[in-house]
């Protein structure tokens, strides 16, 4: 591996949006006769949106029943191999009135209109599984890859091949990795970064590396700060004291002693990944410079003219999610990456409903996702309070299962999920971590004897 890494945070999954009050949910709860036929309710994705929009729904009508499905043998989506790793415990799974099924795709094992056939209402809830390209010459060379696969291979997503629960393998790789730099490139300024204070504060305090940052991308900042909301100038202040200020003995001290160096490269555009001479890998990046015009949220990147070459011979490109097209009967806005929808409801098709990144865009962090969903859920129960979905009794799971059993798809359950992490937190004592995960679904499939 090669001694730098260069990451592009153009724009990053997760800016922070203060999420709606949820005590402005109105409660259903007590609106629903238990003279009614039991709502059967699907939905498709494990993640958090899937079961904070399960739980609302659970909480709202007493009767409801929720079936979660999920295309991996696992639950919790981005919990699980994304960002946190083992996050909060989701307790909705263990309501009597939820299933969850694991190891079924939805658009190839079971179709949307089939769930649709089978249940009063479905929420797609899949959330973003592809990385948005940076569309330039020389992003196909071997050496790189977006952040997303980076993150989900060191996480132990199956497609992708705490102290941490990384994965064994991934550990092994890093622990012999003889990279030295990493430069974090962005196209704007310091009053325009996407990570948090505390992000920023752990990356400072980062056992064996030191920070480098430009005091030439902070000039003149100083003055600015008083127009700054509060968030946002602590962070800055962070930023301007690590660059414009002498750190302390202990601290000077510690940085001379740093083996590794991460350093933010502000106002640059990538333009090209530059081959090695061979062409067989990647040995840098084309930057453009740009300046900022405008102000706010309108302050954008522009060129100007000149360039710079980045070596590296690792590039992960970190500028956003995207949804994909789930199946040929969902409109889909291919443009933007997202279900077109109407506070949740599905525009054009009644009783389908989308909660999440899949409806919202790659934006916001798991407060945001909650609020997100209890609201999609909300629609859902006004329209069956409404009579606008399907009256009479729906077969849910018993007719997708003949289905699936009738495709030779095997179902995996959460009594078979609790088997499987179980195992996960037993393989993991022996190294004193939380758990190893198992990341082959086929073993996982085995263990189960499917």
């Amino acid at each position: 591996m090669a001694s730098r890494c260069w990451r592009w945070w153009g724009r990053s999954a997760w800016p922070w949006t203060p999420p709606l009050s949820v005590g402005s949910i109105p409660s259903f709860r007590h609106q629903f006769s238990t003279q009614e036929t039991t709502p059967q309710i699907c939905v498709v994705g494990s993640g958090p949106a899937g079961f904070y929009t399960a739980q609302h729904l659970l909480k709202q009508h007493p009767q409801a029943h929720v079936d979660i499905y999920e295309k991996q043998p696992v639950p919790f989506g981005l919990v699980r191999f994304g960002v946190a790793p083992d996050h909060p415990e989701v307790k909705t799974a263990h309501c009597g009135r939820c299933a969850f099924w694991g190891n079924v795709e939805v658009g190839r094992d079971v179709t949307v209109p089939e769930l649709r056939e089978a249940y009063h209402a479905v929420v797609l809830s899949y959330g973003a599984e592809d990385h948005r390209a940076l569309e330039i010459p020389g992003e196909e060379l071997p050496g790189v890859c977006s952040a997303r696969a980076f993150v989900g291979w060191y996480n132990g997503l199956p497609e992708n091949q705490e102290k941490t629960d990384i994965t064994k393998a991934a550990l092994d790789v890093l622990r012999q990795s003889r990279v030295k730099t990493v430069w974090l490139v962005g196209r704007r300024g310091p009053l325009q970064v996407a990570f948090t204070i505390k992000e920023l504060r752990e990356m400072i305090q980062l056992p064996g590396t030191r920070p480098i940052l430009d005091p030439v991308d902070f000039l003149g900042l100083q003055d600015r700060l008083k127009e700054v909301p509060r968030p946002r100038k602590r962070l800055t202040e962070l930023l301007l004291r690590t660059a414009m200020e002498k750190p302390g003995p202990e601290e000077a001290a510690r940085r001379a002693s740093a083996s590794r160096a991460w350093g933010l490269r502000f106002f640059r555009s990538p333009q090209q990944v530059l081959p090695s001479p061979d062409g067989q890998g990647a040995a840098g990046v084309r930057l453009a410079v740009t300046r900022l015009e405008g102000v706010g949220e309108a302050t954008r990147a522009v060129p100007t003219g000149a360039m710079e070459d980045l070596p590296c011979g690792l590039v992960l490109s970190s500028i956003g999610y995207k949804s994909r097209p789930i199946d040929p009967s969902v409109p889909f806005d291919s443009k933007l990456g997202v279900i077109p929808n109407v506070e949740g409801r599905v525009t054009d098709v009644p009783g389908l409903y989308c909660s999440g990144w899949v409806k919202r865009g790659p934006t916001g962090v798991i407060a945001t996702t909650m609020t997100d969903s209890f609201l999609t859920g909300q629609m859902l129960l006004q329209d069956l309070k409404a009579g606008l979905l399907p009256s009479g009794p729906r077969p849910g799971s018993a007719a997708i299962q003949a289905l699936l059993s009738s495709r030779g798809v095997q179902p995996v359950s959460f009594s078979d999920w609790e088997k499987l992490d179980a195992e996960e937190v037993a393989r993991g004592q022996g190294t004193g971590r939380p758990r190893e995960k198992l990341v082959d679904p086929q073993e996982m499939l085995h263990l189960l004897g499917h």
